[in-house]
């Protein structure tokens, strides 16, 4: 027992090396996780006193816990077994499958990291880029929201500006969770937009697994009461205007809710937004064009475009990109919606339900200079002189008494300087001795900012 035992060195080293992970793990990090875990939940407690709705404890679960809550869910235990069954796999198989989409689903929010970094990246780029501009505001409506009522942002998809911008304008009232396609699981990139409280949503998977997996977690975060952002048409808009909505999402939202049994209603938020200029427009009506949704943006054009607008700022050359506006409409209870089928005798609510919010989020489509002035190009078939073209504005203008036009410096005048401006700037416009025309070859790219706004004059482009 006391004999002296001869080990090579590296045995010696890799032993010890196991006992101070040993020791580590279990003497050492366990006051180290329940020191940050204080310090977190102190954080978390000063923030939701600044906050119109607080951080629902569902965001703020180890995510190891929320794993493991969703893959022994009653639910996605019975579609492992369907599973099973469907396609001849071993159960422990099929339940290994689920547990993978799980870990590809469930965020990790770090308060920390959404607070103390994205908003103030989100502001930064934003402001950086564009005039942001708040437009309408159902205040009152939103303010007389019920405190345990579960927010849903509904937004038309512009541009992947957009997460930057509802984030960074939406701040003060509390932390939003994102449903991400494919785009945002590229390394570290996906890192950061977990830690934001986002989740990943394969949008190409029909399996009936990966769905159940998924309509289970959107339904426990609904349950919950966290607040969170969809995006109804499912992508970019690559014509410019609304596209029509899918139903996925929403459906998980909806399906198992039942207005009468006392719980938390679901107030769906109409938000709408527009750019003078979107960062993708050329590769978006491209696509369009095609007929494909694949865009043929490569990361040398991505960087490319970055340091180009760095070397401007450096020079002094750098303008903004326009304005960009968002807006939020009066929220829609889905507890009132379903009564309100009900006594008309109907059954279905998911289609008239996101056809409802899709016109709501159109009614609140801010409408900024550039979109102005192309309709008013485009209507007009023909060059116009400058003093025309302000004519055929104004009276574009007087056709919009219930949309929310945005009027830099409240001049009209100056207003129809600014989108007449990024129009040349873009060369989608000639101006030849104050007449101003289209530029045949840019057609198509004005066509899709003046689509933007179109349903507010009661036609699609």
């Amino acid at each position: 027992m006391f004999q002296t035992v001869e080990l090579p060195l590296w045995l010696l080293v890799l032993i010890l090396l196991f006992a101070a992970i040993r020791a580590l793990s279990h003497f050492l990090l366990p006051p180290v996780r329940w020191y940050f875990r204080r310090r977190l939940e102190k954080v978390v407690a000063k923030l939701n006193e600044n906050l119109d709705r607080p951080i629902q404890p569902f965001k703020l679960a180890r995510r190891h816990d929320m794993i493991n809550r969703l893959i022994y869910d009653p639910q996605v235990m019975q579609a492992v077994a369907e599973h099973a069954k469907e396609t001849g796999v071993r159960e422990d198989l099929a339940f290994h499958q689920a547990t993978v989409y799980a870990r590809e689903i469930v965020p990790s929010f770090s308060a920390s990291a959404y607070f103390g970094v994205a908003i103030k990246l989100a502001r930064f780029f934003s402001q950086a880029m564009y005039r942001v501009r708040l437009g309408h505001v159902a205040e009152t409506a939103l303010q007389d929201v019920d405190q345990e009522a579960t927010m849903i942002f509904v937004i038309n998809h512009r541009s992947n500006i957009d997460y930057f911008l509802v984030t960074y304008l939406a701040a003060e009232r509390s932390a939003l969770s994102y449903a991400v396609g494919e785009w945002a699981r590229v390394w570290p990139l996906s890192r950061l937009i977990k830690a934001m409280g986002a989740y990943f949503i394969r949008r190409k998977s029909r399996g009936n697994l990966y769905r159940k997996v998924l309509a289970r977690y959107v339904r426990l975060a609904t349950d919950a009461g966290v607040m969170q952002a969809v995006f109804p048409e499912g992508g970019l808009s690559l014509d410019g205007a609304l596209a029509a909505p899918r139903m996925g999402l929403l459906k998980y939202i909806v399906d198992g809710f039942e207005p009468d049994t006392g719980g938390r209603d679901v107030m769906f938020v109409p938000v709408a937004l527009n750019y003078d200029r979107v960062l993708e427009d050329r590769i978006l009506v491209a696509a369009d064009q095609a007929g494909t949704r694949r865009f043929k943006a490569r990361m040398s054009v991505v960087f490319g475009f970055f340091f180009k607008q760095m070397w401007l700022r450096v020079t002094g050359k750098y303008h903004k990109f326009g304005y960009a506006a968002v807006s939020f409409g009066a929220p829609v209870s889905l507890s009132a919606f379903i009564e309100d089928r009900r006594a008309l005798g109907l059954a279905d609510v998911i289609e008239p339900l996101a056809e409802e919010l899709m016109q709501r989020i159109g009614a609140e489509v801010p409408v900024l200079p550039v979109p102005l002035v192309a309709t008013a190009m485009l209507q007009a078939e023909a060059p116009l002189a400058v003093a025309d073209l302000s004519r055929a504005v104004i009276a574009l203008m007087a056709r919009l008494e219930n949309a929310h036009v945005h009027m830099p410096r409240n001049d009209v005048s100056y207003m129809i300087e600014v989108g007449l401006r990024g129009l040349i700037k873009r060369k989608m416009v000639r101006d030849a001795d104050g007449v101003v025309s289209i530029a045949e070859n840019e057609r198509p790219l004005v066509e899709y900012y003046a689509a933007s706004i179109a349903h507010l004059f009661g036609g699609q482009k």
